[in-house]
């Protein structure tokens, strides 16, 4: 289990990302998380796996103080932390095995690491892995030369070259189009329910909330404003979340 108790972050230039947040999330769960740009939500799942220093709170996985780790301990805590990011985060240059194996970079000793050196083993996994997500023929290209889908299907392999327990995707569709952005979510999903892998994710788009999660939490000004069901989220919640000129847009 995931526990976050009175998470905040405050920027050195003053600005208060998060207030107090708190919530938790079962293992096996889908968690969207929501609001507007600047509500935190970004912030949140970087938090999470401290690529962003929280300001004060606690953040516990299995009942383990993330927050009050060592780097070699959070390392070690990272490599079962996968982390899918909206604009992928390739080195667009090399090739999509390469991508790919970077999500080995966790396991293997420093030498290896800088020398970009992987094992047989790796390699077969990563092959395996850009199956999972039907890149398997692809693995010798650049990752520059994919489409936007690819792409951030590459990113998800990379992810699960780590034998995740928990992936964060920060709003993994918002750069694709819808018939994409389903593509993407029926991945994360089948993730999420073949191999019990936690997955939270951003999103903006409701109709995305309620086909795919199974629970959900909204940010608004960097606080927590929602906690539940996505069945929950109905026309009164949303404009609450969003305010009251938000207009509903649908991903068909």
């Amino acid at each position: 289990m995931l526990k976050i108790e009175n998470l905040t972050k405050v920027y050195p230039n003053g600005t208060q990302a998060l207030k107090n947040v708190s919530f938790s999330v079962k293992d096996g769960e889908f968690l969207a998380v929501i609001g507007l740009s600047g509500s935190g939500k970004s912030t949140l799942l970087r938090c999470i796996n401290r690529l962003i220093e929280p300001t004060s709170g606690k953040i516990f996985w299995d009942d383990q103080d993330i927050t009050n780790c060592s780097s070699k301990e959070i390392r070690k805590i990272r490599r079962k932390i996968g982390m899918v990011f909206q604009q992928f985060n390739l080195v667009k240059r090399s090739s999509v095995m390469t991508n790919v194996l970077t999500g080995r970079l966790g396991y293997v000793d420093t030498l290896s690491s800088s020398l970009h050196i992987f094992s047989s083993s790796d390699n077969k996994k990563a092959i395996e892995s850009l199956d999972q997500v039907g890149l398997a023929d692809k693995s010798h290209v650049r990752a520059d030369s994919l489409s936007g889908g690819q792409q951030q299907r590459v990113g998800i392999a990379r992810a699960l070259m780590q034998d995740p327990k928990l992936i964060l995707a920060d709003e993994p569709v918002a750069s694709l189009d819808p018939v994409l952005s389903h593509s993407i979510m029926k991945y994360l999903e089948q993730l999420n329910k073949e191999r019990g892998i936690t997955v939270i994710c951003s999103l903006h788009f409701l109709d995305l909330v309620h086909r795919y999660a199974t629970s959900a939490i909204a940010l608004k000004d960097g606080e927590l404003v929602f906690q539940g069901l996505p069945k929950q989220i109905d026309d009164v919640q949303f404009k609450a979340i969003y305010g009251q000129d938000a207009e509903r847009v649908e991903i068909i």
